[in-house]
């Protein structure tokens, strides 16, 4: 079972990073700005399932962080995925500022990638309460059909 299986408002997200990963039309930047976006709906997501409004705030200038740590705030497990967060900005920061850059195509891959498996993540995370510490931990629950 997908991480969109777990939670309802994941709905299509999976296919879209797909769809993301696969088209070579799309603007580079604009592409690497929708996993971006697709990454803040996902962690909007877990912070509305815990009772909180969604924050507007940036953390180091990107909103998928301020997220991230509204997210974590008691919940010690959740920053399991800080790291796949930084990694998102990473990546769309690597593609936005060189979207003629040879390894451009290779970096979108691995922000979808990357995209996906925040997903998955929080996906589990909504599924199963105390998921635990390390993002891995949610294959045991995708290979067993939760």
């Amino acid at each position: 079972m997908s991480g969109q299986a777990a939670y309802p408002a994941f709905a299509g997200i999976e296919e879209r990073i797909d769809a993301i990963a696969m088209d070579g039309s799309t603007a580079p930047a604009s592409a690497a700005a929708e996993l971006l976006a697709i990454g803040e709906r996902v962690l909007e997501a877990w912070v509305r399932a815990r009772g909180e409004a969604p924050t507007d705030a940036r953390k180091e200038g990107f909103r998928l962080l301020a997220l991230h740590r509204q997210g974590a705030r008691g919940e010690p497990s959740f920053n399991a995925c800080r790291e796949t967060c930084r990694e998102l900005v990473y990546h769309y920061n690597l593609i936005a500022f060189e979207p003629d850059h040879p390894d451009t195509g290779h970096r979108l891959t691995l922000a979808a990638m990357i995209a996906r498996h925040l997903m998955l993540f929080v996906g589990g995370k909504l599924e199963v309460a105390g998921l635990g510490e390390f993002c891995c931990s949610a294959r045991p629950l995708r290979a067993a059909g939760h």
